[in-house]
């Protein structure tokens, strides 16, 4: 017989995970290398090694060990704010009148509001320990910008943050956060790159996209000394270091004999939801039982449900490495009026492999105004105001409560609330006025972006 299920379940602090999972290492199969844009050949620790950090490169490539020793520096910088509780949604449920049980693990105990902070403070302890001095990066909405100014102020390394320029226009608070902890914002595209200044060239107007920022940040980091590039996304290494998230809700579910029938999670490059599925996903691989996964992504910005599966630049400049990923094409710009993340043009590598494969089970993409209406709910039955990332999660996971409402069925759901959306007022405020509106791009207008994906002959 099952446990009484408290509201929120909290691992002990010795029970904090040891080890990042690897998911890469248990993959049917594995995915496409990652090419060299100069030789087209499967890039090396030595290729990387003028980008990221020699041991961020050598994870970023490692697709056999299991598990990887968690260092204790970070381990103890973890114990901060982790383990991070798991949520039973009571007054959720409630509300839907729902026989489903739903679960949430909550990753917003800390200043960026965000899962973010896993990643940054482990890549910027292997930027410190190499000796480095500074790091770039990009950020869409801010928690990756606002999670890796922290870790660079905890280290003491200097940051320089391109920030997609609509979000920074809309949130000028989080601006004020990353500077707090001493680092710099620049609104992309910027006249500070010769990338930045190309973008500008072809489009004053810009609103800007993860793609070029990324570019911007890449190009500085490659041509300054000491310093290297950092990714809060997408890459395998990212994924890697946010498995602590399934791991600490798979124990917590443990505690209680529960095991969820769906793993819901926002996916904008991957990271939220390649880290909360992980553990479980392990289950799929080894042929156990497992939940349904669903990732859930923006109507604006649809690269599982409407891209392509091919080989793509990671960055509008076309300067980084080539992945086989789902992708809109690497010069594709989401609309402006597209509220907080999930803006980025491709998909994880890992989880557009897994999703090309058939094991994690579907994509869904949902309308912003749709997603803004579960958050309010939320905000008001369960006293958090939602992130707008997280609330695509909060939208899905309402779905298929209330066709367990329908059919009598109850489910065990576990959604990702990645962080909280207080610094996405103006978002609110659109949605509460009504003037927030859809914007799902037609045919035509993906096909723009895709015709800038790269034919390689002989290159599958």
């Amino acid at each position: 017989m099952s446990k009484e299920i408290p509201y929120k379940i909290y691992l002990k602090e010795e029970e904090l995970p040891r080890y990042w999972y690897n998911v890469r290492a248990d993959m049917k199969t594995d995915h496409c290398p990652i090419l060299n844009p100069q030789t087209l050949k499967p890039v090396t620790v030595e290729d990387l090694e003028p980008v990221f950090c020699t041991e961020l490169a050598k994870q970023e490539l490692n697709a056999t060990d299991r598990f990887i020793e968690i260092p204790e520096e970070v381990r103890n910088f973890y114990k901060m704010y982790r383990p991070g509780p798991l949520v039973r949604a009571h007054f959720l449920e409630k509300a839907l009148g729902t026989p489903a049980k739903i679960f949430y693990k909550f990753e917003g105990n800390n200043t960026s509001g965000s899962h973010k902070l896993n990643s940054a403070i482990a890549q910027a302890y292997y930027a410190k320990e190499q000796g480095l001095t500074s790091l770039t990066t990009e950020t869409g909405a801010g928690q990756w910008g606002t999670a890796l100014a922290m870790a660079c102020g905890f280290f003491g390394l200097n940051l320089k943050v391109y920030m997609v320029k609509c979000s920074a226009m809309q949130k000028p608070y989080r601006k004020a956060v990353i500077e707090t902890y001493g680092a710099q914002v620049i609104p992309s595209p910027s006249d500070t790159t010769e990338v930045g200044r190309r973008m500008l060239a072809m489009n004053p107007d810009s609103s800007g996209s993860l793609g070029t920022a990324i570019s911007e940040a890449v190009e500085v980091a490659v041509s300054t000394e000491g310093t290297r590039y950092v990714l809060g996304s997408v890459l395998n290494q990212v994924l890697l270091h946010q498995t602590i998230i399934g791991q600490e809700a798979k124990m917590a579910l443990e505690k209680y004999d529960c095991y969820p029938d769906i793993v819901i999670g926002c996916a904008g490059g991957g990271s939220n939801l390649g880290g909360l599925m992980a553990p479980f996903m392990a289950d799929r691989l080894a042929g156990k039982h497992a939940p349904h996964f669903i990732a859930v992504e923006p109507a604006s910005c649809p690269s599982l449900t409407r891209g392509k599966f091919a080989y793509d630049y990671c960055d509008t400049g076309k300067v980084t490495p080539l992945a086989k990923m789902y992708t809109l094409g690497s010069g594709f710009i989401p609309s402006p009026n597209h509220s907080g993340g999930l803006r980025y043009h491709g998909m994880s590598p890992i989880l557009s492999q897994l999703y090309h494969d058939g094991y994690l089970d579907e994509a869904r993409a949902v309308e912003q105004t749709s997603v803004f209406e579960a958050a309010k709910l939320f905000a008001k039955v369960e006293g958090t105001l939602p992130a707008p990332e997280s609330s695509h999660a909060i939208r899905v996971a309402i779905d298929e409560a209330l066709k367990c409402k329908e059919t009598g069925e109850a489910k065990t759901i576990l959604f990702g609330l990645t962080g909280t959306g207080y610094f996405d007022l103006a978002a609110y405020m659109s949605y509460n006025a009504g003037t927030m509106s859809d914007y799902i791009p037609t045919d035509e207008d993906l096909q723009k972006g895709f015709e800038g994906i790269p034919k390689l002959e002989g290159i599958q």
